[in-house]
């Protein structure tokens, strides 16, 4: 998000139609400066290039799962992975060995090179066509180590490092998979991906980027194999709602109200390592039982309501997003499904008691809708997208959380060695990532972009400080933009 005193300006010649032979211009360019303590840069991006699979594949049509293709997955999600350089690396281009790559493990993971396509009642379906992915080659004049921190959420580089193709985020009849290289004057280099959230979650992303981490280094087939079988997680003959699912309930002035503001939305971050945690569970009574992660939604939902300043009978929400994987259902997922398998459960609460209630409040509705999913809240859910015609998650007060620590993103090696941050590069509207980083001191901890509108960010800050920080030495919470 821009400052009053920022500078943005965009040069560039390419235009991407629905065909990529409608470029005409090699290379467009890119140049950014932000606030004021961000590195300004320029980033040149070659044209933009369609990977196929290496050999011929099925051309086939594939469906999609109901929790696929449900309203909160019609998007493409993102991520950044920044690479230092690496002295025994000397002369090889990771752009070419990462298209090279590409090209190989499209052939395991083939649905992903071809469009989606509507059927009836337009449910989603995949026509595996072998059209092929995005891929861009790009150069920036500066060197990595100058962007700092700025490589962390919220990423303010990110538009220029996944340039986004006219014509290529859609959802019907655009490439399912972009991916961006751009190299740094010192031989460091980012990897940008993007994807059809209707794909893929971020277990799905670890599996491809770990798929194609092996075969750039030698192997010949993945050490998981992809397994598609979306049919697993479909609907029941007739579908049934048998659960309460308060993720979708929708108070029509509440959502009026959210999005009279949602285009005014500023992103910060913030850092919580073991100093700020252990403030956090002080607030809680001696002995008292919950995982680090429950605690810390459970405060930033409270912070994030007292900050919103909303009238104290008004319904909030907080959508936790559940992994379902080896966890709720009654048999186990193929280790090497990638498709979509999580759900969103919801808490609800008045403001007024969220805010004026202990810690432990929050704290025991999230443990209670987590002790509450089984294999038949999942049936549910599933029938109820099917029923209510894929209904998006309610914009009613709603702070949606995503827990990314276990995704991997900062661990895949593609002959660089492991990158210095991986991981979703901001905040999506209502969503927010936690995702493991460390501080300049090399603490571990848990970074988390947060969306509000202006006053209520600078409230929020003032809520955490309040709460936590005032008492502490040596806190480092990174906050930014």
């Amino acid at each position: 998000m821009l400052t009053n005193n920022s500078y943005f300006k965009i040069t560039t010649q390419s235009i991407v139609a629905s065909t990529l032979n409608s470029i005409k211009p090699n290379k467009s360019t890119l140049h950014v400066r932000m606030a004021h303590n961000t590195m300004p840069i320029s980033v040149t991006h070659d044209k933009p290039k369609l990977v196929v699979p290496s050999i011929v594949t099925p051309h086939e049509i594939k469906h999609l799962s109901e929790i696929d293709d449900q309203g909160s997955t019609r998007f493409h999600v993102s991520v950044l992975m920044f690479y230092k350089y690496n002295s025994l690396m000397e002369g090889n281009d990771p752009a070419k060995i990462i298209k090279n790559g590409l090209s190989k493990t499209l052939v395991f993971y083939y649905p992903l090179a071809g469009r989606l396509i509507e059927g009836p009642n337009k449910k989603l379906m995949v026509n595996c066509n072998g059209e092929g992915v995005l891929f861009i080659e790009a150069d920036a004049n500066v060197e990595l180590e100058k962007l700092g921190d700025s490589i962390k959420p919220p990423c303010p580089y990110m538009d220029l490092l996944l340039h986004n193709v006219p014509g290529s985020d859609g959802m019907i009849g655009c490439p399912l998979l972009l991916i961006q290289v751009t190299r740094f004057t010192c031989g460091g280099f980012v990897i940008g991906f993007r994807v059809n959230h209707t794909m893929m979650d971020a277990y799905g992303i670890k599996l491809f980027l770990n798929a194609l981490s092996e075969l750039i280094q030698g192997a010949s087939t993945p050490s998981i194999l992809p397994v598609w079988q979306r049919d697993i997680l479909r609907a029941r003959s007739p579908p049934c709602i048998t659960c309460t699912h308060h993720e979708f309930d929708e108070q029509i002035e509440s959502k009026i109200a959210w999005e009279s503001i949602a285009d005014k939305l500023i992103q910060q971050s913030f850092f919580f390592g073991n100093k700020e945690m252990e403030v956090i569970k002080n607030q809680l009574p001696p002995n008292y039982g919950c995982t680090e992660f429950e605690l810390l939604v459970a405060f930033l939902w409270k912070c994030r309501t007292i900050a919103l300043d909303l009238h104290p009978d008004e319904i909030v929400h907080l959508t936790y997003l559940i992994n379902i994987r080896r966890k709720l259902l009654n048999f186990e997922l193929p280790s090497g499904y990638y498709g979509n398998a999580f759900i969103t459960p919801a808490a609800i609460s008045k403001a007024g008691l969220l805010c004026s209630n202990p810690l432990t409040y929050a704290v025991e509705m999230i443990k209670k809708l987590k002790d509450h999913m089984n294999e038949e809240y999942i049936k549910s859910v599933t029938d109820l997208i099917v029923i209510k015609g894929r209904p998006q998650l309610s914009k009613s007060w709603n702070f949606i959380i995503s827990d990314n620590r276990s995704g991997g993103f900062d661990k895949f090696d593609f002959g660089w060695g492991e990158p210095i941050f991986g991981g979703v590069p901001k905040a999506v509207s209502l969503i927010s990532f936690g995702v493991p980083v460390k501080n300049e001191r090399g603490e571990k901890g848990i970074l988390i972009a947060i969306s509000l509108p202006p006053l209520a960010m600078k409230k929020f800050q003032e809520v955490v400080y309040n709460l936590t920080l005032r008492n502490m030495q040596g806190v480092n919470i990174i906050s930014k933009m």
